[in-house]
């Protein structure tokens, strides 16, 4: 599991870098500011939460449990949902959007939540 982890956390990573630079130099002219800041965010929460992944990974290897597995998944779903929701919104300014927002937070919380409870368990 802790390559599956690993593996996640380096893509996200690198898509994270992608659209960061896909905002900075093809977004600038084109989107309103705020909605520049709203993609912005989804790339900043993106690629803390693939480093996230990557702690998942080296967790799973020093106490592996259902527990730690659930916090990788939960933090790859928050980066799904949370992030592409923002990169949706932005793009598309679709407002209905920013209601699945919140979900993804709920997962990255749960996520980090899991992880502490892996390490303090482990």
């Amino acid at each position: 599991m802790e390559r599956t982890f690993f593996a996640l956390g380096a893509a996200f990573a690198l898509l994270g870098v992608a659209l960061g630079a896909f905002g900075t130099h093809g977004l600038r002219g084109s989107l309103f500011p705020a909605d520049l800041a709203t993609f912005e965010t989804g790339v900043r929460y993106q690629l803390i939460h693939a480093l996230g992944l990557l702690a998942v990974a080296w967790a799973s290897t020093r106490w592996p449990s259902g527990t730690t597995h659930a916090a990788g998944w939960l933090m790859a779903a928050g980066i799904l949902i949370f992030s592409g929701s923002l990169y949706a919104l932005a793009l598309t300014g679709q407002r209905w959007m920013g209601a699945i927002t919140p979900l993804g937070g709920v997962c990255f919380l749960l996520a980090w939540g899991l992880l502490a409870w892996s390490a303090v368990r482990g």
